[in-house]
């Protein structure tokens, strides 16, 4: 799912990393695609994935179904298009339904990690 950010591309990292900490998830890691491409000598867009999850709710899923542990934790990404605007892309949990075994329903509990991404990004009408 890629969705457009109402805020800058600085902004929106921002924002998703604290949103993201309030609600007990944790940044795992930070991925930093443009300056892996500078240091060799490339040039991209600013673009950067985080890698968050939270262990009290993933691990009951790798728990029922263990090769689901290639899904988690959950990454976002951050980048800056040609147009100039900033999007956020993830793989929303009804993608993950049924994957590596993982029992019928259980993905939906990956959802509420969605429902934060897409609140963070979207202008509020008090911003307006």
């Amino acid at each position: 799912m890629r969705l457009e950010s109402a805020y800058s591309f600085a902004e929106t990292l921002a924002r998703l990393k604290s949103t993201l900490e309030s609600k007990d998830f944790k940044i795992f890691a930070t991925i930093d695609h443009r300056a892996a491409a500078q240091s060799v000598g490339l040039d991209m867009p600013p673009t950067i994935v985080l890698i968050y999850g939270n262990p009290r709710g993933g691990t009951p899923l790798m728990t029922e179904a263990p090769d689901f542990a290639l899904e988690l934790p959950l990454r976002v990404l951050v980048r800056v298009a040609d147009d100039g605007k900033t999007y956020v892309t993830f793989n929303p949990s009804t993608s993950l339904e049924g994957k590596h075994g993982l029992p019928a329903g259980m993905a939906a509990k990956l959802a509420p990690a969605e429902e934060l991404i897409v609140n963070t990004i979207a202008r509020t009408s008090k911003e307006n």
